[in-house]
């Protein structure tokens, strides 16, 4: 399409040979069908072909991620089949050894793109070894390290809407590097996976084998060993807990869990307990959404439950809820319900393990609090700041990654390694506010909802021995450091180029101050697209969203323990929104 939105003649032709000629190599009857149903449309479909053929989906966070549509922009058996056969011919030119492991969640065609996947690797004369049926990102992550595979390929949009699938991709200890044996590929490797596929050639020739081996239940049943062996056997148990899986796969698995670490069952949200991929009761299927969540926070209040506990639909992120005094309401009123941040239960979890001695680095990324600096300072220990994503995080304490060697790199102090040789078992916890944790890295190399469960049940049961609540532990710390509010801006956009037009204008001129303090501004490029402006006792961090059209602003404030942050961080996004040119000086927040 030309810049002002119209198709010419020319280009409807070009377009409509180039979906011809995807037609004729796609090797799904269901796909070809829809697509030639779109191209018997005539000029009408012409708009939705340009967007199916804008470009291929590329590798962005460890992987693909689109909506479920025949079509090179969009998640389907041909891509995923060009995907497969790009991954097994660079493990081969790289002489990786072993197998590849695949699982798959319970979305929209999730079983045949694993089962596709499989079939490339055999005929690619690869073992392949799917996992027993749908189950969470951890578990496969876990297998990855635990079958010594060569790779590993999750299919699942975790917290994406129904109409979207996606394509995860894991490294064995062979590829993944330091500290990345079962973790998230991260780059050159992504983009020279993603240069594979472009060179793969027709998909009619890609030779097929069988559709792998499907591993036993015992390989679940050594991850529920594991992942319970998280929780102190001589802490407290005594907790109610409310849970839900969102419509994912993580309930059967969490319950498991739970009974075999020695807590009672948790009352699950009936509505939402079985796997469907609709999420009929959800608007949205991420527990950060807005009313995500508010069908457990009912079952809680309604059963006297301690705490809520939700995982996201491939169970690899972790809400919690708790009842709040400051709400108004008692704990049988929903209204008197919060869910915590990301950050409140990141900083909950660290210091539960630094008190327990759990030795090694406690690691964030760039847009996560800065309180678990200052808590991992003042208990001695190691500290590691990553930028965002936990192919980044689980990274941290191993050697750097080379684009953050360079001295000039804002990241550089930040990371502090132990002096000496490292291994990929020196990392202790990782979090990111987007309800993501590393509770026990040595047995999941990426974050886990399941085990994060755990965690938080087993503080939450030994607070409550004492007569204290996660809240009260949270009041205590900020007591101790002040208060640490954080809060996020975020725009969507329909142009990707406005994203790109915030940021140049916020480069080009930056606040001077902000709420009234003389900020400093570091830019992270070339290292990632990435705005920092701090003074004492705040922090702002702009950045495009990896995964959708949006640009983010972290906010964070820093007040005393006893003072309401809530109207310096009302003050910083609109002064933020002013910088960012969303609305005029003086003018309304929106």
């Amino acid at each position: 399409m030309r810049q002002d939105g119209a198709v010419t003649a020319e280009m409807t032709e070009q377009l409509r040979a180039r979906a011809t000629a995807w037609l004729d190599d796609d090797p799904d009857p269901a796909d070809r069908q829809e697509l030639a149903a779109l191209l018997d449309t005539g000029p009408a479909g012409t708009v939705e072909l340009a967007d199916r053929f804008a470009g291929p989906l590329s590798f962005g966070t460890a992987g693909l991620r689109g909506p479920l549509r025949a079509g090179p922009n969009g998640m389907n058996r041909a891509v995923v089949r060009a995907a497969a056969a790009g991954l097994v011919r660079w493990l081969a030119a790289r002489d990786a050894a072993g197998p590849i492991v695949i699982g798959y969640d319970a979305r929209h065609r999730s079983h045949e793109f694993a089962v596709e996947t499989a079939r490339v690797a055999t005929g690619a004369g690869r073992r392949a070894l799917l996992l027993p049926g749908p189950l969470p990102t951890p578990v496969l992550a876990y297998a990855v390290r635990e079958l010594d595979a060569a790779a590993g390929v999750m299919v699942t949009a975790s917290h994406n809407p129904p109409q979207d699938n996606g394509y995860k991709v894991y490294l064995g200890a062979a590829l993944g590097g330091p500290g990345g044996a079962g973790a998230q590929l991260v780059s050159p490797a992504d983009a020279a996976i993603e240069a594979t596929i472009r060179e793969v050639g027709p998909l009619t020739e890609v030779p097929l084998g069988e559709p792998g081996e499907v591993l036993g239940d015992d390989l679940l049943q050594r991850y529920l060993d594991a992942a319970v062996a998280v929780v102190d056997p001589d802490a407290p148990r005594a907790l109610t807990v409310a849970y839900t899986p969102l419509h994912g796969v993580g309930g059967a698995v969490a319950a498991e869990a739970f009974r075999r670490a020695g807590f009672d069952a948790p009352a699950v949200v009936a509505e939402q307990a079985e796997p469907d991929p609709d999420f009929p009761t959800v608007a949205f299927p991420n527990p950060e959404e807005p009313g995500a969540i508010d069908l457990a926070v009912a079952l809680g209040a309604s059963t006297g439950a301690d705490l809520v506990i939700a995982n996201d639909p491939d169970a690899d992120r972790c809400a919690v809820a708790v009842p709040d005094p400051a709400r108004g309401a008692g704990p049988d009123d929903p209204a008197g319900w919060r869910m915590l941040r990301g950050d409140e239960v990141g900083v909950l979890l660290a210091d539960h393990l630094m008190r327990r001695a759990t030795p090694g680095v406690y690691a964030t990324t760039i847009v996560s609090s800065s309180l678990l600096r200052a808590l991992a300072e003042a208990r001695g220990v190691r500290y590691a700041e990553t930028l965002t994503g936990f192919k980044w995080i689980v990274r941290a304490g191993s050697v750097p990654e080379p684009s953050l060697e360079r001295p000039r790199s804002p990241l550089a102090d930040a990371r502090r390694e132990a002096p000496g040789p490292v291994t990929d078992t020196d990392l202790a916890f990782g979090y990111e506010e987007a309800l993501g944790y590393a509770v026990a890295p040595r047995l999941v190399r990426d974050k886990d909802g399941i085990t994060a469960a755990l965690l938080v049940a087993e503080l939450a049961a030994t607070l409550r021995a004492q007569g204290r609540t996660l809240v009260d532990r949270l009041d205590e710390l900020a007591a101790e450091f002040g208060r640490y509010a954080t809060d996020q801006l975020s725009v969507r956009v329909t142009d990707l180029a406005d994203i790109g037009a915030m940021m140049s204008r916020l480069r080009a001129a930056p606040p001077d101050t902000l709420l009234d303090h003389k900020i400093t501004v570091d830019d992270l490029l070339p290292d990632a697209d990435v705005l920092r402006l701090s003074a004492d006792g705040l922090r702002v961090v702009v950045r495009p969203s990896g995964t959708e059209p949006k640009l983010k602003a972290y906010l964070e404030v820093v007040v005393a323990a006893d003072a309401d942050p809530a109207p310096e961080l009302t003050r910083l996004r609109a002064e933020i929104s002013t910088a960012l040119g969303l609305i005029s000086p003086g003018g309304p927040t929106g």
